[in-house]
């Protein structure tokens, strides 16, 4: 049966740029952007799966959006924390450099999403672990696509709904080999399926909480914390170390020299409290790095 919620933001909001955070590439199973422009995106609540059609109506100043399955409710009912309503961007300090006061002052629409939902951000991230995107992308919608289901309701064909932790557990050590996935990532991803609750309640835990309590898992580190902080807490602060680009990237668009982490951290120090709002937009600003070395090429572990 379908659900339905009107959202009125207070504030200037681009769905599709911020929802566009939690996709993980264009092949995502759990996200698609339908031709009339709304978002669709499929989520494991804690009372099941949802299928949620999103459509912004900025000349009305409101969002409609439209929810299938048991996990209905509780979507709709967090709709405005997933449209980023607790972000702040009003205190980002963007005047330290022109680069990222241009790339605020372009994108007012642009808040940071909060999923509220800890394992669907995290095993997408530790997928991410120590390899090319393509790798990562590709192993994600091959085990979404294997073990999840079809999103309730009219979803869009091929819009699947990410598995639960028990059946994340059951996937066998071949079929982890079969999309490509070594043994570490693999037993990273074990290792948080066996306290998976206790990472979900962290949700409605302060940042620093939460982040002390995701790095405590075996195998998840600073880059990993991050990378999920961003999207199931909407933490703007949650910067990315550890990223092999980012740290360049951000470096050289700021002083017009690639660096490392720890020039990354003292450059982005005047943003604290918004340091990851701030490398995002560095990232979109279009600022690239020269490249002088090649491609590392993805490896292909069924084949080894």
């Amino acid at each position: 049966m379908e659900q339905t919620r009107v959202y009125r933001p207070s504030h200037e909001l681009d769905v599709r740029l911020t929802l566009g955070q939690l996709q993980r590439g264009n092949s995502d199973p759990t996200y698609r952007v339908a031709d009339d422009g709304a978002v669709w995106r499929s989520a494991r609540t804690p009372d099941g799966p949802c299928a949620l059609r999103i459509t912004a109506r900025p000349a009305l100043g409101e969002v409609t959006a439209q929810a299938w399955g048991p996990g209905a409710e509780w979507q709709l009912d967090r709709l405005p924390r997933l449209l980023g309503e607790d972000d702040d961007p009003d205190a980002f300090p963007s005047h330290h450099h022109q680069l990222v006061h241009d790339g605020f002052r372009q994108r007012p629409g642009l808040r940071m999403p909060r999923s509220g939902l800890v394992l669907a951000a995290l095993i997408p991230s530790i997928l991410e672990q120590k390899v090319t995107t393509i790798e990562a992308r590709r192993a994600f919608k091959m085990l979404v696509t294997w073990y999840g289901e079809p999103a309730p309701g009219p979803a869009p064909a091929g819009l699947r709904v990410i598995p639960d932790a028990a059946t994340w557990a059951r996937i066998p050590t071949w079929d982890w080999h079969r999309a490509g996935v070594d043994h570490k990532r693999s037993r990273t991803i074990m290792e948080a399926l066996r306290v998976a609750p206790a990472l979900e309640r962290t949700a409605e835990l302060p940042n620093p909480e939460a982040s002390r309590i995701l790095k405590l898992v075996p195998g998840i580190g600073v880059w990993t914390t991050a990378e999920t902080m961003q999207r199931s807490h909407g933490d703007a602060d949650a910067v990315s170390v550890g990223d092999l680009h980012l740290c360049k990237q951000v470096c050289h668009a700021l002083t017009g020299t690639p660096g490392d982490d720890a020039r990354m951290l003292e450059l982005l120090e005047p943003y604290r409290g918004h340091r990851h709002r701030a490398a995002l937009l560095i990232r979109r600003s279009g600022s690239r790095v020269p490249r002088r070395a090649p491609r590392f090429a993805p490896r292909d572990y069924s084949r080894i």
